[in-house]
């Protein structure tokens, strides 16, 4: 496929680095001439240097033929320019834009093709709001992934001190499940390697478990594994930006929220369109802040600003000043490194969720759903399967008869609206949605070809 992606960025960089590895011929475009002779020193790819909405930089970049563009600058408008530019000059078939502004993003209808013709917009804050709602919701995970349209979720754990399955075998995992509730350990990563879940597999700590199960049933598998008795929470946003603003929207209902921001324009504006935070303006590095909020008594702590070392810095003292959970942003994959072996307890790349979105969509119709893990490093995705037992490598076939590419597994399947484990005797269906793990991103062209259907990707 021939792909154009406007930006070189971090998060246009990674795709770029993703989408070259999966034998996809990219273009990078950007203004930026010292950045993209990086970039072409790195990965197989082309670059131009030019304004990413101007069609001549795009017939550069090879636009007169591309299957599609990717638009990923800093700019909302450049973005929709550009894709209005390949849409009525060149006819691209795909166009993709980050849309970052909520004021557009919350009227869909402007991207339609008689307006601002964008096939598929990602919006980077409602994504990462999400993303954090789903930590607050589910306390002890480290990450919420939704799928089939929210039918089915996978939740990742640690192993800790006092788990319940702690040094036992993965086969005593259905004896701490609720009664009519049935879930899979889809995956283990184990001192940031890959273990193989089976029957026999011991749980250590400090083990990254990967839990699959329905929706319905995420509440009483979290109660199983990480009991805990509040339904209410202590809550402190540092950053009144569109994620801190937003999330205190969601959260303020049915938890107790302050909301820090230094801009005293922007602390005035989120005090009057929220009805029951608190909003307070001053610095969320300020340890004498920090003690007059009361930090010790705080149960969630996330760092929301726009500077990764103002969220590190007020992440680091909230954690050391008693707050309970510490969550932040980080956009610099070398803080983030950093961090993991530090006090915060989850570290959020705004980059890798984006980046989740967009590869669902470049990769077509073959994955509904993709998600970012362990850094970039693996892979959860959804995978539409069509066809029949005669045009189909998967379809009529029980699951132990499927001849996967390495590193790939089969954790669940959503079969019209349930959600059914997979087990090794069970059949895959025509109109299946298997969610599934790559842990080997090099596998990913096999795993495309093994959902083949008369040589055209699902």
């Amino acid at each position: 496929m021939k792909i154009i992606i406007l930006g070189a960025g971090q998060v246009g960089s990674s795709i770029a680095d993703h989408l070259s590895q999966e034998n996809n011929d990219v273009t990078v475009v950007d203004t930026d001439a010292e950045r993209l002779t990086d970039l072409q020193n790195k990965f197989d790819i082309r670059t131009v240097h030019g304004h990413a909405s101007h069609p001549s930089v795009l017939i550069r970049a090879g636009a007169n033929d591309a299957d599609m563009v990717v638009a990923l600058t800093n700019s909302d408008e450049v973005n929709m320019v550009a894709c209005q530019v390949c849409y009525s000059v060149f006819n691209t078939p795909t166009k993709i834009a980050r849309i970052r502004e909520a004021e557009y993003a919350s009227h869909p209808e402007m991207f339609e093709h008689e307006h601002v013709p964008i096939d598929f917009h990602i919006s980077p804050e409602q994504l990462v709001t999400r993303h954090i709602k789903g930590l607050i919701e589910y306390a002890g995970a480290l990450q919420v992934m939704d799928f089939a349209g929210g039918k089915a979720q996978l939740v990742t754990l640690k192993v800790k001190k006092n788990g319940p399955l702690i040094d036992q075998q993965l086969r005593e995992f259905n004896h701490i499940l609720p009664e009519g509730v049935d879930a899979r350990v889809a995956a283990i990563f184990r001192n940031n390697k890959s273990v193989f879940p089976d029957g026999d597999t011991v749980l250590k700590l400090n083990d990254i478990v990967f839990l699959l199960a329905a929706r319905k049933h995420i509440n009483k598998l979290m109660d199983a594994w990480h009991r805990t008795d509040k339904s209410s929470y202590k809550i402190i946003l540092a950053g009144g930006g569109n994620i801190g603003f937003n999330l205190a929207k969601a959260l303020e209902r049915e938890h107790s929220v302050k909301i820090i921001e230094y801009n005293k324009t922007r602390s005035r504006f989120i005090a009057e369109e929220l009805n029951k935070a608190l909003v307070i303006r001053g610095d969320c590095t300020s340890e004498e802040l920090l003690n007059e909020e009361n930090i010790n008594h705080t149960d969630i702590f996330c760092a929301l600003t726009n500077d990764d070392q103002a969220n590190l810095l007020s992440a680091l003292m909230a954690k050391k000043m008693g707050a309970k959970k510490v969550l932040t942003l980080i956009n610099k994959q070398n803080y983030a490194q950093l961090i993991e072996k530090d006090t915060i307890d989850i570290a959020i790349s705004p980059q890798h969720i984006t980046m989740g979105g967009i590869l669902a969509h470049v990769r077509g119709d073959y994955t509904a759903r993709v998600h970012s893990l362990r850094s970039g490093a693996a892979e959860a995705i959804e995978v539409e399967v069509t066809g029949n037992s005669s045009t189909s490598k998967v379809v009529g076939k029980m699951i132990q008869n499927i001849n996967l590419p390495p590193g790939c597994n089969i954790g669940g399947i959503v079969r019209d609206d349930k959600v059914v484990m997979a087990h090794r005797n069970v059949v895959i269906e025509n109109k299946d949605h298997l969610i599934m793990f790559v842990t080997d991103k090099r596998n990913i062209n096999d795993l495309k070809r093994l959902f083949e259907v008369d040589a055209s990707f699902l």
